[in-house]
């Protein structure tokens, strides 16, 4: 009962920790006026804290494994994979989308991916069943219907009393403006051209930030979906270390998510600017995403198995972004956009067919080594290793 207890509690802490990363890491976009390279350069510097300076103080000779060239160079492949998905969120958001739509399209999308990479990597797509696809249907139906449904935002109400009733000096200026009608006319039809190159202008923009928006998603979806499989070959060179690959990742995202966005800063500069509350919340979500990686490490050093904690922590880390998503907004604009009910019954489909992804995943042969090798494999970039349940961690091992 104790150790269900533990296992419950650090599925708990992961899920609450990868569900606030979206909406935490968009309040520190916005502080600092929609940057992107320095938002991703405080979460970097939390993934270095938590991933790499936490891991070398526990780092003894109780520890399992040793370090190999081989488990280096994987380990560290996978965290700028895991650094670069980081990255595509950023991207997502600096084009206009928004938490509470991103975040489940990448939760939903990340253990496709992830599945389908370990099924190459370990032959096993010959053992695919029919619910497997359907699941895979699921998340792209409820994929469609998030986009197509997504909240719309909802402006303060501004009073209008103002504007309804005509004053005395109003009602002069239309007398005056029908003596000028003429004129007006003579100017109509320029302006009416400059407003539809505007309109036009406009609609490209959209188009343009609408398209960033979808391929950043996809990109995260991608790498996050890559990251645990990747990651699992580099434990495996380290005979099953935990904490040793996870180091690796944690250096990666300080190259990548520090050392490269400081060099653009510096070099070329960026819109927006620093300040303390959007370093704040960006540190924020790096340090969240950790937090919830040390959460599965821990769940499944308590007991837990990736058969039932993952599909937990995929289950209602969207949950989770969707209620902090509307807290935050009525925070922010004292009103609740518009949630429909199409968009919540999408919203379902994605969160069951990421969980049913997971659970009717291809199983391969349990592997004699330690079956919770692959703890470390965790963040929402390691959505990677864990989500494929016993495709990663019950096949055989490289």
């Amino acid at each position: 009962m104790k150790k269900l207890s533990a296992v419950l509690f650090f599925v708990a802490l992961t899920f609450l920790s990868w569900g606030s990363y979206g909406p935490t890491l968009h309040l520190g976009i916005d502080a600092m006026d929609h940057s992107r390279w320095r938002p991703f350069l405080c979460v970097g510097m939390a993934y270095f804290l938590v991933a790499v300076i936490v891991p070398l103080l526990m780092l003894n000779r109780e520890e399992n494994g040793k370090w190999t060239i081989g488990g280096i160079t994987w380990s560290f492949a996978a965290g700028c994979i895991g650094a670069i998905g980081a990255l595509g969120i950023i991207f997502a958001f600096k084009a206009g989308a928004k938490p509470i739509y991103v975040m489940p399209l990448v939760f939903g999308g990340a253990p496709v991916i992830n599945t389908l990479v370990t099924m190459f990597i370990n032959k096993t797509y010959r053992k695919v069943n029919i619910p497997f696809f359907l699941a895979i249907v699921l998340v792209a139906l409820g994929a469609a219907g998030v986009m197509a449904f997504k909240p719309k935002p909802v402006k303060p109400a501004i009073a209008h009393a103002q504007t309804d009733e005509k004053t005395a000096e109003e009602s002069a200026s239309d007398a005056a403006g029908e003596a000028d009608e003429e004129a007006d006319k003579e100017d109509a039809g320029h302006d009416a051209d400059e407003e539809a190159a505007h309109g036009e202008g406009d609609k490209s923009a959209n188009s343009i930030q609408w398209f960033t928006a979808i391929a950043s998603i996809l990109m995260t979806a991608v790498c996050w979906g890559s990251y645990g499989p990747i990651l699992h070959l580099g434990q495996g060179r380290m005979q099953g270390s935990r904490l040793r690959p996870l180091i690796c990742v944690g250096l990666a995202y300080f190259v990548i998510g520090v050392i490269v966005p400081a060099i653009i800063l510096r070099q070329f500069g960026e819109s927006g600017g620093w300040s303390w509350s959007g370093g704040l919340w960006s540190f924020a979500a790096g340090a969240a995403g950790a937090i919830g990686a040390m959460g599965i490490i821990m769940a499944f050093n308590s007991g837990g198995k990736p058969i039932f904690v993952m599909p937990l922590v995929f289950g209602f880390a969207p949950v989770i972004n969707t209620i902090d998503s509307i807290a935050l907004g009525y925070l922010k604009t004292k009103t609740i956009g518009t949630i429909s009910t199409p968009f919540m019954i999408s919203l379902g489909l994605v969160i069951t067919g990421a969980v049913c992804v997971l659970v009717f995943a291809p199983k391969g042969k349990k592997p004699a080594p330690d079956p919770e090798s692959s703890a470390e494999d965790a963040s929402p970039e390691n959505a990677a290793e864990e989500s494929s349940d016993g495709v990663s961690t019950e096949s055989e091992s490289t």
